[in-house]
């Protein structure tokens, strides 16, 4: 079993941290790979032609064991979601037709779509109904994609991603994940899931730098036209003697997506650093620390009157509570600052996010403010 990782990162105690879904905290060894970069570039002349390539192989290479996948040049590196998404929205199969998104998504994984006609679906009110299957319900032959997330930003709501993908296999639609909330701290598996495309910002659940992140494409995606031209991406680039002699083709796979000058010698041995960690430490048991740590104070908060998902409907790294009209949000907020607990205010719910740097003692911190509230 996974213990407390606190000893891994450079945090305060006086903050108490519970907002991972903002920003991650820096790895200590993530934080060094970044120093030894930066004194990467006080000599290039000892930078080879050899590392415009390597790390980033390593870097795909580790990623697509974290999200079980056994092609890595499907994986590309991405400064955002935005970007990874601009490339899929460029190149999806259908050109017209509904975009199905769950309601108050990120707004990187709607403004993409607006060329279509986005159906924002909203969160049931109707205990019998789960969000998922609202979702399934409004999957037909004129939707062109299915654009979630795995597991929602605001409360941590879980989508069935398996039963959509079965639906949206009927329809030819594509299915299009944001993963950034997720991926890292809940397990995600290309071969069960087998999305068209995986989106996921680097520096929340990776543990990596801010500006760089990993995008998977699927097959539907080999022959499309990437949003940028750039002369890595082209075939045969490793050869810096003949760049002159232009390519129309591509690298292999889903490379002709990455961002130009993905080199990086600064954040790639970063993410890369931060991703070797967690495929060491494991999404899963990253998630059964989280519940163990999680469930005893969701249920004292539950108690006083907060109103937060069960755990069935949500993930343990990220959940919202929302408040009934007796208590007053205004005092919540008051209290969560006066004891210096950083969590995140988004929607109509406070948005608490541990990871393993969190332990029993900022929990028992977190409901002891909320309790002073009541």
């Amino acid at each position: 079993m996974l213990k407390c990782k606190r000893n891994k990162f450079s945090l305060s105690r006086k903050v108490t941290y519970i907002n991972c879904a903002y920003m991650s905290p820096m790895l200590k060894k993530v934080e060094k790979a970044g120093k030894k970069g930066i004194a990467v570039k006080r000599r290039p002349y000892q930078i080879s032609i050899e590392d415009f390539f390597g790390e980033t192989e390593l870097l795909r290479t580790e990623f697509a064991q974290l999200i079980d996948s056994d092609q890595t040049n499907r994986n590309v590196l991405i400064p955002s979601v935005s970007y990874g998404m601009a490339n899929v929205a460029q190149n999806l199969p259908k050109k017209k037709g509904k975009i199905l998104i769950a309601k108050d998504q990120f707004p990187s994984n709607k403004y993409p779509w607006d060329q279509y006609k986005v159906v924002a679906i909203d969160k049931p009110t109707d205990e019998g109904k789960s969000w998922t299957e609202a979702i399934l319900d409004q999957i037909d032959e004129e939707v062109a994609a299915v654009c979630l997330p795995h597991t929602h930003w605001v409360d941590g709501s879980l989508f069935d991603l398996v039963a959509i993908r079965e639906k949206t296999r009927t329809t030819s639609s594509a299915l299009v994940i944001d993963g950034t909330q997720s991926v890292g701290a809940l397990p995600f598996s290309v071969q069960t899931i087998d999305p068209d495309a995986l989106i996921v910002a680097g520096y929340k659940w990776m543990f990596g730098p801010y500006g760089l992140g990993v995008a998977y494409y699927g097959e539907m995606f080999d022959n499309g036209k990437p949003i940028e031209q750039n002369w890595i991406n082209r075939k045969n680039s490793e050869d810096f003697g003949n760049l002159a002699d232009y390519r129309s083709d591509y690298q292999s796979g889903a490379l002709r997506y990455e961002v130009g000058e993905h080199s990086n010698f600064i954040l790639v041995p970063m993410l890369l650093t931060a991703i070797q960690q967690l495929n060491k430490w494991k999404p899963e048991n990253i998630q059964e620390y989280l519940q163990n740590l999680t469930e005893g104070p969701v249920e004292e908060l539950t108690n006083l009157g907060y109103q937060i998902d069960s755990l069935d409907h949500r993930a343990a790294h990220l959940f919202g509570f929302r408040f009934p009209e007796s208590i007053d949000p205004v005092r919540v907020k008051e209290a969560l600052d006066q004891n210096r607990i950083n969590v995140s205010f988004r929607g109509d719910a406070i948005r608490v996010a541990p990871n393993v740097y969190n332990d029993e003692r900022d929990m028992k911190k977190l409901v002891k403010a909320l309790r002073s509230a009541v």
